[in-house]
């Protein structure tokens, strides 16, 4: 019964894991470029009472065994890079990724992170870079007297001045294309940092030959989270909570009952 007692305990620990996640995908459910995480489980060891294939006899072996888990545990919880949807704004600044690849972000630290958020803006300079200042690269600057933005799918950036009829180009953008982009990890603010699990990245220009999606001006790309299947998963995770619950409960009136006996 004690066995019973930490397996329903870890199994309550796991689905707390997971609501926690839940939660963490409906919050972000507006978020621009957000990926939802699921959580993934294992179980964990087992105490072998009697092990499969021990010998029963002299010329026979036990077909089955007896092994006893001793509860689960919360393994990890994997980026989903489903797409999200587009949403069309009213700013030639906004660009989203059709199909796969990361923009190329600046940190102030001097290390480059990576995004699906193209939400972008002008600074005080011209640069094009995130909501939170960060530049975006390879660094694009636009003048602050152009006129007409245009911003191609393979990520060519030109504009138009006054009294000008021909446009200028003001760079490209290029995307980010990783081996496992599962392992990346999420650091906030919309960015990832590349990790070991991830790979290193393969920059190209999108729409390009390295498998990179094309881009889109005047688009960003939403959240891939579904509220209906959150909802359902939390539903879910409470049941199962609410079972592992019962157990402990369970547990708990059978060790009740012995201490009874010894009265």
């Amino acid at each position: 019964m004690i066995r019973a007692l930490y397996s329903a305990a870890s199994g309550m620990n796991a689905q707390q894991t997971n609501i926690d996640n839940i939660a963490n995908n409906l919050a972000n459910s507006s978020t621009n470029g957000f990926k939802m995480r699921r959580a993934q489980f294992q179980d964990l060891i087992y105490q072998s009472l009697v092990q499969p294939g021990a010998a029963a006899g002299a010329q026979t072996i036990v077909p089955s065994g007896l092994q006893i888990g001793l509860g689960t545990r919360t393994a990890s919880n994997e980026i989903i890079f489903s797409q999200g949807n587009f949403q069309e704004t009213d700013n030639p600044l906004d660009l989203t990724i059709q199909g796969n690849g990361f923009f190329q972000v600046l940190l102030p630290s001097g290390q480059t992170a990576y995004t699906r958020d193209g939400g972008f803006q002008l600074d005080n300079n011209g640069n094009l870079v995130t909501s939170s200042g960060n530049l975006v690269q390879p660094q694009i600057t636009i003048p602050s007297q152009a006129q007409t933005i245009t911003i191609a799918g393979d990520g060519t950036v030109t504009y138009t001045q006054p009294g000008q009829t021909a446009s200028s180009v003001a760079g490209q953008i290029q995307l980010a294309l990783f081996p496992n982009p599962a392992g990346l990890n999420s650091v906030g603010q919309n960015l990832f940092e590349p990790t070991d699990a991830s790979g290193n990245p393969t920059v190209g220009n999108p729409g390009g030959q390295e498998g990179l999606g094309s881009l889109m001006q005047g688009y960003v790309e939403g959240s891939n989270v579904s509220v209906v299947e959150e909802f359902i998963n939390m539903i879910v995770s409470q049941r199962a909570y609410e079972a592992n619950s019962k157990v402990v409960k369970a547990a708990d009136e059978m060790y009740q009952q012995i201490n009874n006996v010894t009265q």
